[in-house]
């Protein structure tokens, strides 16, 4: 410690916050070779970016694996996201269990997004109540720091009541457009459709316009149908033929097709269409 009490900067991390990635290899990798877990994370990390160095991820996988083994959270986190691959509801995975054990651990100790996965893995192996109440509490705790998709999870099961929580539609819907918010398409579309179908109370087209044009705006392809109807039947909006024929063709575009939408389509004028083509076609 300096004079004032202050511990001195690790000269590894502090290298590595100016950029200079091969000096801060080169200090880290002797303390992480000494068992140093802080500076393994670091090897891990610039190996795992390719930070001045070719990205190697069995090399980062190994410097993980030893901080994990140390009790690193964060490496136990990256451990279990590397085990699970590209495919992490996969129930067949072979590495599956182990992965959800270094989960496990990673959220004991209160790490948020270790606590996030492990939920979606909980509740993809045990689909019933069980399974549903274990989720709950690790959503909780992920939800802590603001993750869209534990937010919006959350808010489902307090729509619903599933997996022990209580029916609190207030709640919910504080919830979801925090999820919302924080740019979860899938969040933006089911506030939008709550909000117009009046899940909440009272409908409230207006805002489930916005909520909708936003998830829509994002490239949500049910969200484009949807947002096609509010206009097609001036739903929180004024109205517009163009606009719902547009939106409807980028969303037919995308796999969606309406066998409601494809008759409005066909009683508009020729001249609607082609507008609402060129519409359709132009950058949102």
């Amino acid at each position: 410690m300096d004079r004032f009490g202050n511990r001195p900067a690790d000269p590894a991390y502090a290298a590595f916050q100016r950029g200079l990635y091969i000096t801060a290899l080169n200090l880290a990798l002797p303390k992480a070779e000494q068992g140093d877990r802080a500076a393994q994370m670091l090897t891990a990390e610039i190996h795992a970016r390719g930070l001045g160095v070719p990205r190697n991820m069995e090399e980062a996988t190994r410097w993980y694996m030893l901080a994990a083994e140390q009790g690193d959270a964060e490496a136990q986190l990256q451990v279990a996201m590397i085990l699970l691959g590209d495919k992490p509801l996969d129930l067949a995975n072979p590495n599956r269990a182990e992965a959800m054990d270094m989960l496990r651990a990673s959220a004991e100790t209160g790490n948020p997004y270790a606590a996030f996965n492990l939920a979606q893995l909980v509740m993809a192996e045990q689909p019933g109540d069980d399974g549903a109440r274990q989720a709950r509490i690790l959503f909780e705790t992920a939800a802590t720091r603001d993750i869209p998709g534990a937010l919006y999870a959350l808010a489902r099961f307090h729509l619903t009541g599933i997996g022990g929580a209580t029916i609190d539609g207030a709640k919910a819907r504080d919830l979801m457009t925090r999820a919302a918010r924080a740019g979860l398409d899938t969040a933006q579309l089911d506030l939008a459709t709550s909000l117009a179908d009046g899940v909440f109370g009272k409908a409230d087209y207006t805002e489930a316009f916005i909520w909708m044009r936003r998830a829509a705006l994002g490239g949500n392809p049910l969200a484009a149908n949807r947002l096609a109807k509010l206009y097609m039947f001036g739903l929180g909006n004024d109205g517009d033929p163009i606009a719902a024929a547009a939106w409807y063709i980028r969303a037919k575009r995308a796999g969606i097709k309406d066998a409601e939408m494809e008759d409005y389509l066909e009683g508009l004028t020729d001249d609607q269409r082609s507008k609402a083509l060129t519409a359709a076609n132009a950058p949102l």
